[in-house]
């Protein structure tokens, strides 16, 4: 039987927004975001050491997202940008929902932690993808330590 992909090609931190999440046994994040109501957003990026902050600062790596309504009704729309550590969504409905990528290859050295955090009441679910061991469910380790 094949395994699923929970553990075997991701892991999940549902409720993310400004949480510390450890890419140590992934290759990347992805960050999927969501705020209704055509409201828009700004999404901060950061990197630290370790779980408690270390050394945290602004991770000026992202040139490209994707947006969309977030409810199923349309495709991903592309949008670059120049290096920055933020991600400002419009106040458009087409922009509810937006998802960041970032590599693990893209940190500081020493650096193994990234969050985002919403200046809004945006939602943010890290996805850790690219695993350096797949494994049973129950066996992924916590994306916090």
């Amino acid at each position: 039987m094949a395994q699923k992909g929970l553990g075997a090609g991701f892991n999940s931190s549902p409720a993310a927004d400004g949480v510390w999440i450890n890419l140590k046994d992934a290759g990347a994040i992805a960050f999927l975001c969501y705020l209704a109501g055509a409201a828009g957003d700004t999404y901060t990026l950061q990197e630290a050491k370790d779980s408690g902050g270390t050394g945290a600062q602004n991770l000026a790596v992202i040139t490209e997202y994707h947006t969309n309504t977030g409810n199923a009704s349309d495709a991903w729309t592309r949008r670059t940008q120049a290096a920055a550590a933020t991600v400002v969504t419009a106040a458009a409905a087409t922009q509810n929902a937006m998802v960041v990528e970032v590599m693990g290859t893209s940190l500081s050295d020493t650096y193994k932690f990234v969050k985002l955090t919403s200046t809004g009441a945006g939602t943010v679910n890290a996805l850790t993808h690219d695993l350096m061991t797949q494994r049973a469910a129950a066996n992924l380790p916590s994306m916090g330590v």
